[in-house]
């Protein structure tokens, strides 16, 4: 007869293991909000593929159509009547048909092609979905250092320094991780750009018109535009009227003011001293063009507009900006203190708390509820440990000079100030 004996040791690890699930349930939450600004993390490389599946059918479509179109063409060819004229006719369908095969054979190697693409991406896809399934409790810390390179990779490649983002994310072993070969598309457009060159940023907006036309984008008016404005600069009035009728007019139900405005540089010309059309002569507009194309390249790819950088910065700064911040006396070792910073977080809102904390002047460590200061009641004595203080009051004998302020008193007389 058999019987049931609880082991000590089993218990034990059905004990630790509840302790576990209930600590990891306790953290389910805050793992929630860890991911939440993984948004673009998924939906980058899902919009690469997207795009690339699309671009690979239409290729594909229209290399078929066209094959098709000239096979009809070949079986509708009527059959002259002497044998000259038959063999001829042989001889050029031959050719013609060679060259309908050689035509698909390289359509074949672009689909082979597009479709290692295809694999690489859906790939990167499976990644990034391990690589969040892998965020537990126990590798949280190495999830995270991740997560920071991750960041610093995007921060980056938004300010262009592709090489050394491409370096970071090969020593860290994140080539799947982050999105390199995304951001040097668009590097191609913004150089172009930059160099006072339309053709290549037209062409990326026709690549994604639907995409584009869907968000109201503007960025092919603006381009167009500033095409028109340079055939004015070289005063070449005439080509920028047709330019105008062939690019601009489909414009204007919806964009009649601004292209009114911008055709009235036909009659001030591109030395005008008129605040009103000189501007859009300034090499500013170019840089203009730049950040909107940026903004919708992210906006496609389902980007934030603001490097993730700058928001974790920005999360942490809304829990230290105080008016105190931004006094004269304000400690150095408030981060708000330096410039940066305060550009960062000029658009956020003042903490609740009058200080981010409260530190000791003279020994330099943190005030809280467990290391409370003193003060007195005719004048505080602002940012001072007692330790400090009874320090002091040892070397003068039993009184307390304020260093900040000069105010003197007896160490008995103070009495301890309580945070909330």
């Amino acid at each position: 007869m058999e019987m049931a004996v609880d082991s000590p040791l089993a218990n034990g690890d059905s004990a630790r293991g509840g302790a576990a699930a209930a600590a990891l349930h306790a953290r389910l939450p805050q793992l929630a909000e860890s991911l939440k600004l993984e948004h673009q993390f998924l939906r980058v490389p899902l919009e690469h593929l997207k795009k690339t599946m699309r671009t690979n059918h239409r290729a594909a479509e229209k290399e078929i159509s066209a094959v098709l179109s000239n096979v009809a063409e070949l079986s509708s060819a009527s059959v002259p009547g002497d044998e000259d004229s038959r063999r001829r006719s042989r001889e050029e369908a031959v050719h013609q048909l060679t060259s309908l095969v050689s035509r698909l054979q390289g359509l074949k190697r672009k689909l082979e092609e597009g479709g290692r693409a295809e694999n690489l991406q859906v790939q990167r896809c499976r990644a990034r979905l391990n690589h969040l399934d892998a965020l537990t409790l126990d590798s949280q810390a190495e999830w995270n250092s991740n997560r920071l390179r991750r960041v610093l990779v995007d921060y980056m490649l938004r300010m262009s320094y592709y090489e050394t983002a491409e370096k970071l994310a090969n020593i860290s072993g994140l080539q799947e991780l982050v999105d390199i070969d995304v951001f040097l598309d668009a590097k191609r457009v913004i150089d172009a750009l930059q160099n006072e060159e339309v053709a290549p940023a037209l062409a990326w907006c026709a690549e994604n018109k639907t995409r584009l036309k869907k968000s109201k984008s503007t960025l092919e008016f603006q381009l167009r535009l500033q095409e028109f404005i340079e055939l004015v600069r070289v005063d070449s009035n005439m080509q920028a009227i047709v330019y105008a009728r062939k690019h601009l007019a489909l414009w204007a139900a919806s964009h009649m003011k601004e292209l009114q405005r911008v055709m009235a540089t036909l009659a001030f010309k591109s030395n005008t001293e008129c605040a009103t059309y000189k501007v859009l002569f300034e090499p500013k507009q170019w840089d203009c063009l730049v950040e909107l194309f940026k903004q919708e390249f992210c906006k496609l790819y389902g980007m934030t507009l603001e490097p993730l950088l700058n928001i974790y910065l920005q999360a942490g700064l809304t829990a230290l900006k105080t008016p105190f911040c931004y006094e004269e006396n304000c400690t150095k070792e408030d981060p708000l203190s330096q410039e940066s910073f305060r550009r960062l977080a000029t658009s956020l809102p003042f903490s609740k708390q009058q200080n981010s904390k409260l530190v000791c002047y003279i020994t330099k460590e943190l005030m809280d509820t467990e290391n409370p200061p003193s003060y007195h009641d005719d004048h505080p004595l602002r940012s001072f440990l007692p330790q400090a203080l009874e320090d002091m009051a040892k070397r003068n004998d039993g009184k307390i000079i304020c260093p900040r302020t000069g105010y003197a008193c007896n160490f008995s007389e103070l009495i301890k100030a309580f945070i909330s």
